[in-house]
């Protein structure tokens, strides 16, 4: 009778151990499924922009090692096609920055080998036309970053001789720029930057060499910065729970929001990366998602359209690429 008591207690526990088992595997389960789609039309390159306008993404400008680009294309997702559309008028350039805004989308700033500019442009979806506005309000410069909040756009950081932590806000309506309060981590350049709801979110980048792990948001409605969680690895689950793992800074990676979460792919830190993350602002928690499955890269462009991001371009060693991936954020690796 004890051996079968014994026998019982100890399948029971086994039972109870195979069951919590599972249910912690469900909770560090890393999802995302990266896709490969329609290659980009133009020449491989690295250091272009990018902006968003009616659920199609437009990519330019950069530089492929000779020339610095001025060519635009046009992504339909719904056709997984590129298609070309008028050249920027300005001079060709990289490391410059985008955003869109109250249906046009704005480009500018940036290094055309020689100077540091400070000129910025509006692209009409509508007349596929160029218009030149009023130029940035801060000193010209690049590897600064731009987002988009409320239909005003925003431009920080980078470098004009010296590393930048000032922020603009562009209004496309009076066409004109405003100093707004700058955050309080470091000067940085190669930072990554998105937007969710209305608040947007400025992170990471170098600073004199070193890698910067700090993440901040700016809400407008207030003017005022908030600093969270730095970019470490958490447990793949909203508990909150901070286990200590080591930091991954990195500068000049790509980023987007999608479906109220930002995400970091790839860039630079004594190495190309292919690591992706995750920001959920509702617990203030950074987790792994499926890593790239392209070539590890910096200077990429990022973008998200609908439920999926992507990331196209950029740079591994002395390679351009013209590759472009689709990340399904929720779905198993297939």
């Amino acid at each position: 009778m004890k051996n079968l008591l014994l026998a019982a207690l100890l399948t029971l526990v086994a039972l109870n151990f195979s069951a919590c088992s599972s249910d912690d595997d469900e909770t560090t389960v890393i999802l995302g499924d990266w896709k490969k789609v329609s290659q980009y039309e133009g020449v491989a390159r690295n250091s272009a922009v990018e902006f968003t306008l009616n659920d199609k993404a437009y990519v330019g400008l950069g530089t492929d090692g000779v020339d610095k680009l001025t060519d635009f294309w046009e992504y339909t997702p719904g056709t997984n096609t590129w298609r070309r559309v008028a050249d920027f008028p300005g001079v060709g350039r990289y490391l410059a920055v985008a955003f869109a805004a109250n249906g046009k989308g704005y480009v500018g700033t940036g290094y055309d080998g020689v100077n540091k500019l400070a000129d910025f442009w509006e692209y009409d979806p509508t007349a596929n036309q160029w218009t030149r506005k009023a130029d940035f309000g801060g000193s010209a410069r690049y590897s600064a970053v731009a987002l988009t909040i409320n239909d005003k756009g925003y431009v920080g950081t980078g470098f004009d001789g010296n590393s930048k932590k000032d922020f603009w806000q562009y209004d496309p309506l009076t066409d004109t720029w405003t100093v707004k309060p700058s955050f309080g981590g470091n000067k940085r350049l190669g930072a990554s930057a998105f937007t969710i709801g209305n608040v947007g979110y400025l992170m990471l980048g170098s600073n004199n060499g070193t890698y910067e792990t700090d993440v901040w948001s700016y809400d407008p409605a207030t003017e005022s910065w908030t600093q969270h969680r730095d970019l470490v690895l958490h447990d793949d689950d909203d508990d909150a729970k901070d286990y200590n793992f080591s930091a991954v800074p990195r500068q000049n990676a790509a980023s987007f929001a999608v479906d109220g979460k930002g995400y970091v792919v790839g860039g630079t830190n004594s190495g190309n990366l292919i690591s992706c993350w995750a920001y959920n602002p509702a617990t203030d928690i950074w987790y792994q998602k499926t890593d790239f499955e392209g070539s590890a890269r910096n200077y990429a462009v990022g973008f998200g359209i609908g439920d999926r991001g992507y990331v196209a371009l950029g740079l591994n060693g002395t390679t351009r690429l013209d590759d472009t991936w689709q990340l399904f954020p929720e779905k198993e690796s297939e």
